[in-house]
């Protein structure tokens, strides 16, 4: 029976291959699940140029410029406007020909949901051109 004890005391020249391979699986098993998702075409419609771009007013109207601040209270061009009141004087707004563009300027502290429901509010009395204005 012989059996090699290695009891010289020197450093073993192997190599442990063992996590060499389990890394390698890991990859392979990432690369599997992710190629798949990465050879799905995705249809995306980019606006096109016109051949005969719609004519600018030469007079634009005067934009309508409403806040949000931090606590949902709504200011139409400086004067506080309640929020019942929004519908109706965009749906006056929507129906005036050229029609002005609506632009935003919420406060940093003015929670999405408010702002959510005053672009619902704009989109369904007609609104079309709305803007978002940066704060300073």
């Amino acid at each position: 029976m012989a059996f090699s004890s290695n009891s010289s005391g020197g450093a073993m020249a192997d190599i442990n291959v063992t996590p060499l391979v389990d890394v390698m699986l890991v990859l392979l098993i990432i690369f599997m699940v992710t190629a798949p998702m990465a050879s799905y075409q995705i249809q995306i419609d980019l606006p096109q140029p016109s051949i005969n771009p719609p004519e600018q007013p030469k007079d634009p109207p005067k934009p309508i410029r409403l806040r949000i601040d931090g606590n949902g209270q709504l200011f139409w061009d400086g004067s506080p406007l309640p929020t019942a009141a929004l519908h109706p004087q965009l749906q006056i707004e929507a129906t005036r020909d050229p029609q002005p563009t609506l632009e935003l300027e919420t406060d940093g502290e003015t929670r999405y949901e408010v702002l959510a429901d005053v672009l619902s509010t704009a989109k369904n009395a007609g609104m079309e051109k709305i803007g978002f204005v940066e704060t300073m």
